[in-house]
């Protein structure tokens, strides 16, 4: 069977929260659920790493204007870890080439991560707080069910991933007002501490 749904699934999961998918796939290995998963993944130091970090980006997600910083960060850190377990589930099935599937990976990473990080932007434009945290809260319990479903029927998990994908990108186009209204704010908002900065 390709690996290749997996592939994809990961890389979208890993543009949404990269330490999620690390140490879902690392458990589901090290506990046996599946056998598709590199024993690079299940290595005790990188599921202590990826824990950690999924915590602090479950705490930073939830935290308006933080979370954006933190997608900012993560505009590399996300293509590149999706980019990283698509080569190395390729490399545990050897079903297609690690180069091949670090692209489809990656570049699902980035796109997943655009959608995110643009949604965020215009999330932050409403004045209430909750939003955010609920969004952040959908997305976690968003990515561990695809990811986990994926461990068992890889192929229908590729069709849900690809969904909420396109679905993603076409909420982000009619969402692009927003964001243009969040970075001018953010602009006025500089531009205010600066002059303010300024003052006698």
């Amino acid at each position: 069977m390709s690996v290749l749904p997996l592939v994809f699934t990961s890389g979208w999961a890993s543009g949404i929260n990269a330490y999620a998918v690390v140490l879902l796939l690392g458990l589901f290995g090290m506990t046996g659920v599946s056998d598709d998963v590199p024993q690079t993944l299940q290595r005790p130091e990188v599921l202590i790493v990826a824990g950690a970090l999924f915590v602090c980006e479950a705490v930073a997600d939830k935290i308006p204007y933080v979370d954006s910083v933190w997608d900012s960060v993560h505009t590399v850190v996300r293509p590149l870890a999706g980019a990283w377990v698509g080569a190395l589930l390729a490399g545990q099935s050897g079903s297609v080439s690690d180069v091949a599937a670090g692209l489809i990976g990656g570049s699902t990473a980035l796109a997943s991560h655009t959608v995110k990080a643009g949604t965020r932007m215009a999330v932050n434009t409403s004045p209430e707080p909750f939003s955010n945290f609920v969004l952040s809260l959908a997305e976690d319990l968003g990515v561990a069910g695809v990811v986990s479903f994926a461990m068992f029927h890889p192929e229908a998990a590729a069709v849900v991933a690809a969904v909420l994908l396109a679905g993603g990108l076409l909420t982000l186009w009619f969402l692009v007002s927003r964001i243009r209204r969040f970075l001018r704010r953010r602009a006025q908002r500089r531009e205010e501490r600066r002059l303010a900065s300024r003052a006698p």
